[in-house]
């Protein structure tokens, strides 16, 4: 039998926000693909569809917030792993994926899970055998929050892990606006807490009191799972709070503004949170840094894995998407920027060497259809007199 490695992780009953890491080492080689976060969240939801109905059920909903995250992975002991096609899990390393829970009801499930002892994390093509499970950020409440004691610091800050972003207009947008970070947050407390804000109110009220102080911000594109291309940013960034403004206006306001600052690491910012987008930190740690022309996938300080692979596909996509529109008779509307949009992922992946049927499998789309859209997308990109990659296998 496996080693017991929960038996001293709890957290009480009235438990809502809690985040949980869990370590886990390969006995061989795995090779993840690039948009590897997609097996990671079919995992954790077919955990809690096997163990119960109900709660899977609303996970699903899609007319409520995500009540959990879950993080990119991250690479112990500062490991820099190199790539080519794929992200390597090397043996005798050790890696780190993290899951927030933001509702009484997946606190108290997981905290069920983890009597039984897991033994490892089994993905769709390889287990990973589970080390160690440790609390990464305290167990707390909604109320704990709201009650804890104002600062009288001028300001806050926050470094963007992973990249951040939201949607407006229909469009991807890459910057940190206090109105669009404030408001990811507060969908999930007026979701979750006991006690919900209106959200135009408070919103006015933070276009008045936060602005931005400084920035060191960088932006890219990745592919997410099966929504193609996101685009966000990374990095610090420093936000002013007006004191004179918050004190003359709403004292609740002011308290539920320290109260999502506090909330922002376990959520996370901006859209994509339970694919590993907009990971959040208080404070100043490093920014990620990729090597040019070098295939590696690590940050500094926190080492989330966002590979050099992920990005290549979510800039490769994305041009290949914006050529595709062209081609359109009517480039308006969800159905031309759709279409566009799966030729570009699928013509990307290819170029990189993924095979059809992989493809076809992340895709969840019949292989010959994946096939002929290829054919389709070929064709498109040699009738604009734009260039292929090579790719590196047939």
């Amino acid at each position: 039998m496996g080693k017991r490695i929960s038996s001293t992780i709890t957290w009480l009953a009235e438990t809502e926000v809690v985040s949980i890491a869990l370590d886990f080492e390969v006995s061989e080689p795995v090779f993840l693909p690039a948009n590897y976060n997609y097996y990671f969240h079919a995992w954790f939801l077919n955990l809690v569809r096997v163990d119960d109905s109900d709660l899977s059920a609303y996970l699903h909903d899609g007319q409520s917030e995500k009540p959990f995250t879950i993080s990119h992975l991250e690479g112990l002991d500062g490991e820099t792993i190199s790539i080519s096609k794929q992200i390597e899990l090397r043996t005798g390393n050790i890696y780190r994926l993290t899951i927030a829970f933001l509702c009484q009801p997946l606190c108290q499930w997981f905290s069920k899970w983890l009597k039984t002892s897991p033994q490892a994390i089994n993905l769709k093509f390889a287990s990973l055998k589970i080390v160690n499970i440790s609390i990464s950020l305290p167990a707390t409440t909604y109320n704990q929050f709201f009650a804890a004691d104002i600062p009288m610091s001028s300001g806050f800050s926050f470094s963007f892990i992973t990249p951040t972003g939201f949607r407006q207009k229909g469009h991807h947008l890459p910057l940190p606006v206090p109105r669009n970070l404030f408001h990811s947050y507060l969908r999930r407390w007026n979701d979750f807490a006991p006690e919900a804000f209106d959200q135009d109110d408070f919103l006015g009220w933070i276009d008045a009191v936060v602005y931005v102080n400084a920035l060191d911000i960088a932006s890219s594109q990745v592919t997410v799972g099966k929504s193609g291309v996101v685009t966000g940013f990374t990095g610090f960034v420093e936000f002013g709070i007006d004191r004179k403004k918050a004190i003359a206006g709403n004292p609740d306001f002011e308290r539920l503004l320290y109260a999502l600052i506090g909330l922002a690491p376990y959520c996370g910012t901006g859209h994509k949170t339970t694919f590993g987008l907009g990971q959040t930190r208080a404070g100043k740690v490093e920014a990620i840094v990729l090597a040019p022309n070098d295939p590696i996938a690590i940050s500094v300080a926190d080492k989330p894995l966002v590979s050099s692979k992920q990005i290549f596909l979510g800039d490769r996509t994305a041009e290949l998407t914006e050529i595709f529109l062209l081609t359109k008779k009517r480039r308006g509307g969800d159905r031309a920027s759709q279409t566009a949009n799966v030729w570009a992922m699928i013509l990307a992946r290819r170029e990189m060497g993924d095979s059809l049927q992989a493809i076809a499998a992340d895709l969840e789309m019949p292989y010959e259809t994946v096939k002929s859209y290829l054919k389709l997308a070929r064709r498109a990109l040699k009738e604009k007199g734009a260039g292929e990659v090579v790719p590196s296998e047939s």
